[in-house]
């Protein structure tokens, strides 16, 4: 019996053994499976933190500024300056987050207002046409910074930073060549008006729509029953329009996984078939194309250009895509974070005219902001990639 049982009890000890080796392990989550609470993923968005400089900015100003800063008409202040800088702040985050600068943006604005003139003004051609070989030549321009970052392997902050001198210094020599000695071309607001396709580059969008609202007193209105905003400004419309777009190829193109994979890993995204060599070429031209375009509606609206339009706004935008959330580095970032970036610029730039401050904090308020944006931008990428 003792036997027995022994051996029973063995075999009940070997039974236990093969159903435990029988019945597989329970698999570990895949990492990339886990649900993570909504406020991690809060903190993983690249423009958290342009928001809450938007917010702490505005209150700011709240406690600071005049009331009429606060008014339709003030908004449409604040937004017009915003959106010609967003337009160019967008696209240097697309190139960013492609791993790239571009820092001859801001001489680019001149040197396509001086090319606008010359087809316009020397040239006597049509609207459409002038803007359109503007936008070319850009294209052209930001083509060949892309591809001396390519062919050379320089880095695009010493290639566009001989470009920003370079573009500058045509823009000198050409307006001078082209009226005689002086660095200004006037001359644009009788060709505009002329042509009916000057409300897509001048002037305000939806007029009537404000007109309306004034007469049943839901807008501010002037004594004559007018509005007291005229519309919103046009280049507020091309901002937003790019922003959206700009948002979609990012988040659900091909183009834009091409766009995140260039900046994060080049060596990897070729091993994967991405053409790393021609999406940041093409990146280099849409940031050109973006300071053509505000050079367009900028000359549109002052009925003029000038050698020094768009002097330092190659680092206005770089900053407003900073603090948006791009990453020097390359690889992370938003265009919603650019845009909210840019709002930051408008408020405080015209903001300060209604305070009592000096205006000239704003250029403080520049590299105060730069570092912080930094520093609060690469402790995200250590919490969101676990670097220490």
């Amino acid at each position: 019996m003792p036997h027995g049982r022994a051996g029973m009890s063995a075999a009940r000890q070997n039974g236990a053994e093969a159903a435990t080796l029988a019945t597989p392990p329970a698999k570990a989550q895949d990492e990339r499976l886990r649900r993570s609470s909504p406020f991690a993923a809060l903190l993983r968005r690249p423009e958290l933190g342009a928001i809450g400089g938007l917010v702490l900015v505005l209150v700011f100003f709240g406690i600071t500024a005049n009331s009429a800063m606060f008014t339709l008409n003030g908004l449409m202040t604040v937004l017009n300056p915003s959106a010609q800088l967003g337009i160019m702040g967008v696209a240097a985050a697309l190139l960013m987050i492609g791993g790239e600068f571009d820092l001859s943006i801001g001489s680019m604005v001149a040197f396509a207002g001086l090319v606008l003139g010359v087809l316009m003004i020397q040239l006597h051609l049509p609207l459409l046409v002038a803007v359109l070989g503007t936008l070319v030549v850009a294209a052209l321009v930001g083509a060949v910074n892309g591809q001396l970052v390519i062919r050379t392997r320089l880095p695009s902050f010493i290639v566009t930073l001989a470009f920003l001198f370079i573009l500058r210094g045509l823009s000198l020599v050409g307006l001078k060549l082209a009226t005689g000695g002086s660095t200004q071309m006037r001359g644009f607001h009788p060709l505009v008006e002329a042509s009916s396709l000057a409300p897509f580059f001048s002037g305000n969008a939806f007029g009537g729509v404000f007109r309306f609202l004034a007469a049943h007193h839901v807008i501010e209105s002037l004594p004559d029953g007018s509005p007291a905003a005229p519309g919103v400004p046009i280049a507020v419309v091309w901002f937003v329009l790019i922003t959206a777009l700009a948002t979609w190829v990012l988040l659900r193109t091909k183009l834009g996984n091409w766009i995140f994979a260039s900046g994060g890993d080049a060596n990897a995204a070729r091993n994967s078939g991405v053409p790393v060599d021609l999406v940041k070429t093409g990146l280099f031209m849409v940031t050109a194309c973006s300071a053509a375009l505000v050079a367009v509606l900028t000359v549109f609206d002052a009925g003029s250009t000038d050698a020094m339009r768009g002097l330092q706004k190659e680092f206005q935008a770089v900053i407003a895509a900073v603090i948006g959330g791009c990453l020097l580095t390359g690889g992370y970032g938003s265009a919603i974070g650019a845009f909210f970036g840019s709002i930051i610029f408008g408020i405080v730039s015209i903001g300060l005219t209604y305070t009592s401050f000096d205006s000239d904090w704003f250029q403080v308020f520049l590299g105060a902001m730069l570092l912080v944006a930094v520093i609060f931008n690469n402790g995200l990428r250590r919490r969101v990639t676990g670097e220490r």
